[in-house]
């Protein structure tokens, strides 16, 4: 059975890891991966690779960046002749970015099984362009991985059949355990002079937030009250550095005396990052994910999330953008206040095994 995985950008590179290794070991499995270069920076993806011990890919389609609409359609353009020369038995896809959906249709329309992992996660917020990923890749799979229950209950509401669906686990989590003790050695407090549980850890990249300077400014006001506490580490996404670097919103920034404003970091050193700090503040669903497995408190500059459990059971509060509501949440945070936070079911370590069993048994 062979089975294209495909990796695009940063957030799937810890989901395909735990795949690709899980798929070596099980025998019936001849697994292929292509990378399609959505994220091409060093350490948004080669530094990844290296460090999560992911092979090297069969094929990199080397497409780099654009809008959704050119990224999307130069992703099809380079996968449908990989897929008619290898003529794989399914595609498996990760995630919600624009690779997802683009290798999905690929492969839905030249009538090759689709799957997807990471199945049936809801924001519901049409704004969202992972939110249109997530409905269109799940409408047209053959084979349907959730890491949560959300996931199944979303699925059953728009109609997938039951027998298409698995509550698995999470393939992030799988990453995230297996190189904790890796992270653990990493020196990256030593080389920015902080000390675990004595600083905030902040990362923003959503459009939503850093592409409106009238939203970018009112979380710049949060930023302004939390450096005053405490030393904030801030690795900077790409988009956000630029939109700051170009707006009037730079000088505030630069007059944060107690705020350090980071390079992207490797997963090893960003997972100590994360996992050392008293706090984190992120748009990102998937921090959301690994601080709840962490047990770090997490507050979400969103309105929303895809990944409820999160919220209901780990330790992350989605607390929009206002900066009242923020400080109000961590100052109950820096209180002591809050439940104890649990780990979700099947969040074990072991995701991946399970989808290649199921794979091995439908495809």
């Amino acid at each position: 059975m062979r089975i294209i995985s495909v990796a695009g950008a940063r957030p799937n590179f810890m989901k395909i890891a735990p795949l690709m290794e899980a798929f070596a070991a099980t025998d019936g499995i001849e697994p292929m991966l292509v990378h399609t270069g959505q994220h091409y920076d060093e350490r948004m993806s080669d530094l990844f690779f290296r460090q999560l011990g992911i092979p090297e890919p069969d094929v990199n389609l080397g497409v780099g960046s654009g809008s959704h609409a050119v990224q999307t359609a130069e992703v099809m353009k380079a996968f449908e002749p990989v897929v008619l020369a290898e003529r794989p038995d399914a595609v498996l896809v990760v995630g919600d970015v624009n690779s997802t959906i683009a290798c999905g249709m690929v492969a839905v329309k030249l009538g090759v099984k689709l799957v997807h992992v990471e199945a049936g996660l809801r924001s519901f917020d049409r704004t969202m362009p992972e939110e249109i990923n997530r409905v269109l890749t799940d409408a047209i799979s053959d084979l349907l991985f959730c890491t949560e229950q959300s996931g199944l209950d979303n699925l059953r509401r728009e109609g997938a059949a039951d027998e298409r669906v698995f509550l698995v686990g999470n393939v992030m989590i799988d990453t995230l355990l297996k190189n904790r003790a890796k992270a653990d050695a990493s020196g990256i407090l030593d080389q920015l002079g902080l000390a675990t549980g004595g600083y905030a850890a902040v990362t923003l990249h959503r459009p939503a937030n850093v592409d409106n300077p009238e939203v970018l400014s009112r979380l710049l006001d949060v930023l302004e009250a939390v450096q005053r506490d405490m030393p904030i580490a801030f690795p900077m996404h790409p988009r956000t550095r630029k939109n700051l670097g170009g707006s009037a919103l730079a000088g505030r920034m630069e007059a944060m005396t107690n705020l350090k404003a980071l390079d992207p970091l490797g997963y090893l050193d960003f997972l100590k990052l994360m996992s050392s700090a008293r706090i984190v503040l992120t748009d990102s669903g998937g921090i959301q994910e690994e601080t709840t497995i962490l047990k770090v408190p997490c507050l979400t500059l969103r309105e929303n999330t895809e990944r409820p459990v999160t919220a209901e059971v780990g330790s992350n509060r989605i607390v929009g953008t206002d900066p009242e509501n923020i400080l109000a949440a961590y100052r109950e945070v820096m209180d002591g206040r809050g439940r104890e936070p649990q780990i979700p079911p099947l969040w074990d370590g072991r995701a991946a095994e399970r989808i290649a069993q199921v794979l091995t048994e439908r495809i």
